[in-house]
C-alpha cells in the first residue's frame, strides 16, 4: 500500500480471499475497508493508525470480512510499515490469510478439552451414585415381589421405584461426560422415540407442538437412552425460549448427503432430526459458546444440557448444527448415520424374574450390594458366595475348581478402587478356566467394556442400577441356556 498515492497491490490470492476475481476491481484502501465487517472497522482503523504512528505493530490482527458474495469469513493480517528518513510512513506491506477453518477446528478442540476436563469427575460421581441406586432399586424390587399389587405398601414402593428411575436418568446425564465412554448401541427406529421424548418433555407446557416423522424412516445404530436425552434437551431449550407460548416444530426425515454437504460428515444416508422454535433466538457471541460445559444464558440453568447433547452426538459419529437469529427463533439439526441392519425391538420395564439353579460367585467392593445380591440370587434359586475384589474372586474360583464344586457364573464389578477389577480379573479367570462364564457389572454403564463385553472375555453384561428381573434374565441367558 503506497500511502501517498493510495495505490494498493493485491496478489491473486488476496483477491480470491476477499471474494473478487483477480484484478476485476481496483484495489485501494477504500475497497479494503468496505470488505471489512462493519462491526470490526473501528478496530481495524485504530490498529492501522497505531502502526502508521509506530506505536503498535500490525501483526496477528484477526477480523471478519464480508466477501462480495455475502459470505462471512475470518482473516488474519500481518503488516510492516516503511518510514522515510523523517519518520513519515510511506508504505505498508503485509500478508492476509483466511483462518476461518483453522479457528473453527481450534474451537472444536477447545470444546473437546472442556468436556474432558469434567469427564473424570462426572464419571466418578455417576459411578458412586449408580452403586447407591443399585441398592435402592434392588431392595425395592425385592420388597415388591413379596407383596400383592393391591397392597398399599406395594403402591408406595412402585412410586419410589419410579422416582429412582428418574434419578437413574440423571446419572446418564453425568456419564455422557465420562472420559472414553461409548454409547451402548442397538439398531432402533427413532421416529416413535423422538416423538414420545418430545411429548414427555412438553408436559404442562403452553407451546403449540407439531411434528412430522417420515413413515419409512431409516433405522440408526444408537443408544436410545442418550438420544432421548438429546431430544429432551433440545425441546426443553426451545420451550424455555418462549415463556409466553409459541410454536415448536419437530421433523425427522431421511437425507442423502453428498461429500461436504454437511461439515465433518461424509457422503451417505443419514436421518436428520430438526427442532425449530420461534422464540427469542441466540445472540451471535453466545452462539459460539452454547455447547461449552457450564455456559448458560438462563437464570436457572446448569449449562450442561447442550454440552451433553454435543458430546452424545459426537460419540455417535453424528453432527449437530445450529442456526439462530435474535428475535426470530432457533433451529437445531441433528444428523445420524443410517444403519443397514434390522431394528431391535424395545423392551420396557423390569422383566418378570426368571428362577434357576447353580453356583454364583459375586465380586463387588460395596457391602450393601454383596448383601443385596446374596438375597436376590438366593430368592432366584442360586447358591451364592461373595468376595470384595478380583484377587478374592480368583482365589475363590481356583479353590472351588480344586474341590470339584466350581461356579456356574461369576458376577464381577468392573471397577474396584485400590484393587483388581473385573477387566483385569477376567483375564486370569479365563487362564484358570477357559470355560468360565462371567457377567460384567458397573456403574460406568457406557464404559467400552460394557458396550463390547464379549470382546473382553465376558459372557453377559448388566449395568447398574438394576432390578431383580433384569439380573435374573441375564443370569439365565448365561447359565440356563449354556
Amino acid at each position: 500500500w503506497d500511502i501517498a498515492s493510495n495505490v494498493v497491490i493485491w496478489s491473486d490470492e488476496a483477491y480470491r480471499i476477499y471474494g473478487f476475481e483477480p484484478h476485476s476491481v481496483k484495489a485501494d484502501y477504500g475497497l479494503f475497508m468496505e470488505v471489512v465487517h462493519p462491526d470490526d472497522r473501528v478496530m481495524i482503523e485504530r490498529r492501522i493508525r497505531e502502526a502508521l504512528s509506530n506505536t503498535k505493530a500490525y501483526s496477528g490482527v484477526e477480523h471478519r470480512i464480508v466477501r462480495a458474495d455475502g459470505v462471512e469469513r475470518v482473516v488474519q493480517e500481518n503488516g510492516e510499515v516503511e518510514f522515510d528518513e523523517n519518520g513519515t510512513p510511506v508504505s505498508m506491506i503485509g500478508t492476509v490469510s483466511d483462518v476461518t477453518e483453522h479457528n473453527r477446528l481450534e474451537t472444536e478442540v477447545l470444546k473437546a478439552q472442556k468436556l474432558e476436563s469434567i469427564g473424570l469427575l462426572a464419571g466418578g460421581i455417576a459411578h458412586d451414585f449408580n452403586n447407591i441406586l443399585t441398592a435402592v432399586l434392588g431392595n425395592i424390587s425385592m420388597a415388591k415381589i413379596r407383596l400383592s399389587q393391591e397392597d398399599t405398601v406395594w403402591k408406595r414402593l412402585a412410586e419410589a421405584e419410579k422416582a429412582t428411575e428418574q434419578a437413574r436418568g440423571l446419572t446418564q446425564h453425568l456419564l455422557t461426560f465420562s472420559k472414553g465412554g461409548a454409547p451402548v448401541k442397538s439398531v432402533v427406529e427413532l421416529g416413535s422415540v423422538v416423538r414420545d421424548a418430545s411429548l414427555f418433555a412438553l408436559r404442562g407446557s403452553n407451546v403449540k407442538f407439531t411434528y412430522s416423522i417420515a413413515g419409512n424412516l431409516w433405522p440408526v445404530e444408537a443408544d436410545e437412552g442418550q438420544i432421548v436425552q438429546v431430544i429432551n434437551n433440545l425441546i426443553i431449550n426451545a420451550d424455555q425460549s418462549m415463556p409466553n407460548g409459541g410454536d415448536i416444530r419437530l421433523e425427522c426425515v431421511n437425507v442423502e448427503l453428498g461429500a461436504g454437504a454437511v461439515s465433518q460428515l461424509g457422503s451417505g444416508e443419514y436421518i436428520c432430526i430438526t427442532v425449530k422454535d420461534y422464540g427469542c433466538g441466540i445472540e451471535k457471541e453466545s452462539l459460539l459458546k452454547i455447547f461449552d460445559p457450564y455456559y448458560t444464558t438462563k437464570k436457572r440453568g446448569s449449562g450442561l444440557g447442550l454440552a451433553a447433547t454435543y458430546s452424545i452426538i459426537e460419540k455417535h459419529g453424528g453432527v449437530i448444527v445450529v442456526d439462530s437469529m435474535p428475535g426470530a427463533g432457533t433451529t437445531f439439526k441433528v444428523y445420524l448415520k443410517a444403519a443397514n441392519e434390522p431394528v431391535v425391538e424395545r423392551v420396557s420395564g423390569d422383566p418378570v424374574p426368571v428362577k434357576g439353579t447353580g453356583r454364583v460367585l459375586v465380586m463387588d467392593d460395596e457391602d450393601g450390594i454383596r448383601e443385596l445380591l446374596t438375597d436376590m440370587l438366593a430368592y432366584l434359586g442360586y447358591e451364592v458366595e461373595t468376595v470384595k475384589d478380583g484377587a478374592g474372586a480368583i482365589e475363590s474360583y481356583r479353590s472351588a475348581l480344586v474341590n470339584g464344586i466350581g461356579f456356574d457364573a461369576v458376577i464381577m464389578d468392573l471397577t474396584i478402587p485400590g484393587g483388581i477389577g473385573g477387566r483385569e480379573a477376567i483375564k486370569e479367570l479365563l487362564d484358570i478356566d477357559p470355560g468360565a462364564r462371567a457377567i460384567v457389572s458397573s456403574g460406568y454403564s457406557n464404559d467400552p467394556v460394557m458396550a463390547e463385553y464379549e470382546r473382553y472375555g465376558f459372557s453377559g453384561v448388566v449395568a447398574k442400577p438394576y432390578m431383580i428381573g433384569k439380573l435374573s434374565s441375564v443370569l439365565y441367558d448365561v447359565i440356563g441356556n449354556a
